[in-house]
């Protein structure tokens, strides 16, 4: 026993955690989609950067030798009063654009907060068949609703006493196809962003409305200081998408218009498009793209600071 007693106990350390490897077969099961959406997204951009750095007209695209410039393009584009001209407009046709739809979808929001069930169905339902309508079916539709002779808004507006409108062609004007287009693309954007706005509506609590109202606060007064700072970051994340995708319309204005009457509703894209096909200058249409990017990235930069800066002083 005293031998057992003054035997030095050994201090059994516990053994160091193995380390737990990473399985590899989930990363070898999403690689794929990976690699094929860095292929869909990223070479159409490296591309593009290419030939806007090459002289590559249709000569270069026939015999593939086309030789770098440098940034001969960009000055050459740059220096045009032309490419000016088309991004004042561009701005013009954007920021009426999204102040529109971002004023009509908060509305259409507000008001499916406040239907009954089946009435809300029913909106929503007219905004989710909207919003399926591919976009060459719904700018055809407004061609015919426009037409000079069988059109139904000339009809309309005759039968509303109008006669200035009779036979009117609206697609001759340049501002009448302007603001064509532009009910055309808020048309199409509304329902996205309303039933988003819709959707985070329905979260804030309602016990904050309930005293808001008991304390007197009318509708205007409720949406400034309840509504709206809770969701301002769902608002400011709306408002980029729709910036993008106002600044991206092609389709419609091609469609109705290819830029015309004259230049009135040529935008950067519609521009890009021009000059690329047009003149065979596919090197100078790459610079446009470009720019057309550079001041998208700069101008949504501009607003997440300013939306960053708003959320830290709140």
């Amino acid at each position: 026993m005293t031998l057992l007693a003054e035997r030095p106990v050994q201090d059994t350390a516990p053994a160091p955690p193995k380390r737990r490897e990473r399985p590899v077969l989930p990363y070898l099961l999403i690689a794929p989609t990976l690699l094929t959406t860095a292929y869909l997204l990223l070479y159409p951009l490296v591309r593009n950067v290419i030939i806007s750095l090459q002289e590559f007209g249709l000569p270069q695209l026939v015999r593939g030798d086309a030789k770098f410039v440098g940034l001969a393009n960009y000055v050459k584009v740059l220096s045009d009063p032309e490419f000016w001209a088309v991004v004042r407009r561009t701005l013009w046709f954007t920021a009426i654009n999204v102040v529109l739809i971002m004023v009509l979808s908060t509305l259409v929001a507000l008001l499916l907060v406040r239907l009954g069930k089946w009435l809300r169905l029913l909106v929503m339902g007219g905004l989710v068949l909207t919003w399926a309508t591919p976009i060459i079916a719904a700018t055809t539709v407004f061609q015919w609703l426009f037409q000079s002779r069988l059109g139904v808004v000339n009809w309309a507006l005759v039968a509303l006493g109008f006669e200035e409108y009779r036979d009117y062609t609206w697609f001759a004007d340049g501002e009448a196809t302007f603001g064509i287009l532009v009910t055309l693309i808020v048309w199409q954007s509304i329902p996205f962003a309303a039933l988003s706005l819709y959707a985070a509506m329905i979260t804030v609590p309602q016990e904050l409305y309930e005293s808001a109202r008991i304390d007197g606060a009318g509708a205007w007064r409720v949406f400034s200081t309840i509504t709206f700072p809770l969701l301002r970051a769902m608002f400011g994340l709306i408002t980029c998408l729709e910036v993008i995708w106002v600044v991206k319309a092609f389709v419609q204005i091609w469609v109705i218009s290819q830029g015309g009457p004259g230049q009135a509703t040529t935008t950067l894209p519609v521009y890009a498009f021009q000059v690329a096909q047009s003149l065979q200058r596919y090197d100078l249409g790459a610079a446009v793209s470009m720019l057309m990017v550079v001041l998208l990235v700069l101008a949504l930069l501009a607003y997440f600071r300013q939306l960053y800066r708003q959320e830290r002083e709140a």
